[in-house]
């Protein structure tokens, strides 16, 4: 069964309002659910709650001020908005409503709310005629044509002792509002087959060849296409990483076990990503026995494994085939190369020398090619890009669909006819 807040980034900011307590019970129901939560105060709500609650529910330390001098030599409030992958604000005021609606970035948590390219969600509480007023409805109204979501508020009776809307909603509702945001439900029904990790090619008994991948986005891709409702197999070389939810894991450790794997599955799906650095070489003999550091110098003879990107994408009837570019320079060009000579879908191309992104990092950028467009897809955690990759594989995995139907579609009638 797929958690669909586990090992989520969740950005919680608390406002000034009475309600501010319930947001203590969001924290511990949010770290339940599995998310890694981060809580921005607006000086105000300290004197609802104290950090230090949050604090030890959340795990981290609470941020409150927007100059603080310790943090921000490393621009912290820029930091935590990009960490996020949903930012919500429970409770929020009509006040934090309008400086948010106004753009003003007067305080850490509405600059954060500038600063993200993360969802948005508020959740307002107020006094019912506040609610009501011309002005926050102008301003919620203003806020949700930007894309900005709102969860309530619920109706009914009030700490001032009115009745009437303007109550937060209730943290389980907030809880489940916020899962059904992560699971698309894009790729229901489809089978997915992903690759991840490296190969390791046997030299002797103790050494072999590989390389550097850390197996981490390919692991990223088959938990975002698990979230997006397909049946997801991942065959994955020799890695240190957990098993995603909901993913059958099928492990390997050469580049012809991997080969075989994938061949012995591709009939079943629908759509292949080959994520995995499979080694293009392997030594041509294996010894048998540890070889001795004797000689000055050793040669090892190479010879060509199988190209399990080329064989998935040529297999009848044809499925959707993802291929991956891990490049140190002129990116397009080989990417494109790949595309056409592979005869792929699509392409995901990273520059692996830049620092800070492609192998052993938490972070990664890639260009996504296909036979008549492109798109950036900018630097972000692995899991984050790796949901965009899947969006963006689903859409246009539904668009080949629905042009190879209106293809097939005056064949099937003049056979009818």
């Amino acid at each position: 069964m797929i958690n669909a807040l586990a090992e989520r980034r969740v950005l919680l900011g608390v406002t000034a309002g009475i309600a501010a307590y319930k947001a203590a019970d969001l924290v511990r129901r949010l770290r339940e659910a599995g998310a890694d939560v981060r809580v921005v105060m607006t000086p105000g709500a300290t004197g609802f709650v104290g950090p230090l609650t949050f604090q030890a529910l959340s795990g981290h330390p609470v941020r409150v001020e927007l100059l603080d001098a310790d943090a921000e030599a490393g621009m912290a409030h820029i930091d935590i908005a990009r960490w996020a992958d949903i930012v919500v604000v429970a409770p929020a005021t009509a006040d934090f409503l309008a400086r948010l609606a106004h753009g003003q970035a007067d305080d850490l948590l509405s600059t954060v709310c500038l600063a993200t390219a993360a969802p948005l969600v508020l959740a307002p509480a107020m006094n019912q005629q506040m609610w009501r007023a011309a002005a926050t409805q102008a301003n919620c109204a203003l806020l949700a044509g930007r894309g900005v979501d709102r969860l309530g508020p619920d109706e009914g009776r009030q700490s001032c002792g009115d009745n009437g809307p303007g109550r937060l909603v209730e943290p389980p509702a907030i809880l489940a509002a916020l899962e059904r945001r992560f699971v698309s439900g894009a790729l229901a029904g489809r089978s997915v087959l992903v690759t991840a990790g490296p190969t390791r090619e046997p030299i002797d008994p103790v050494r072999y060849v590989s390389n550097h991948s850390s197996g981490r986005m390919g692991y990223a891709v088959a938990r975002a296409a698990a979230e997006a409702g397909a049946r997801v197999t991942l065959v994955s070389g020799p890695t240190a990483l957990d098993t995603p939810a909901a993913v059958t894991r099928i492990d390997v450790a050469t580049a012809e076990e991997m080969a075989s794997a994938v061949r012995a599955r591709l009939a079943g799906a629908d759509i292949f990503i080959g994520t995995a650095a499979v080694a293009d070489y392997r030594p041509a003999h294996v010894a048998a026995h540890k070889i001795k550091k004797d000689a000055a110098t050793l040669t090892l003879a190479l010879e060509r494994t199988t190209d399990i990107l080329a064989e998935a994408a040529r297999r009848e009837p044809p499925l959707f085939a993802v291929g991956f570019a891990a490049e140190t320079g002129d990116l397009e060009r080989y990417a494109r190369a790949k595309l056409i000579d592979k005869h792929l879908d699509l392409v995901a191309a990273n520059l692996v020398g830049t620092p800070g992104i492609g192998f052993n990092t938490e972070d990664n950028e890639l260009v996504v090619f296909w036979a008549d467009g492109q798109r950036r897809l900018t630097r972000a955690p692995k899991d984050r890009i790796a949901r965009e990759l899947v969006a963006l594989i689903a859409d246009r995995y539904a668009q080949t669909r629905a042009a190879a139907t209106s293809a097939d579609a005056p064949a099937a009638q003049e056979a009818r006819a």
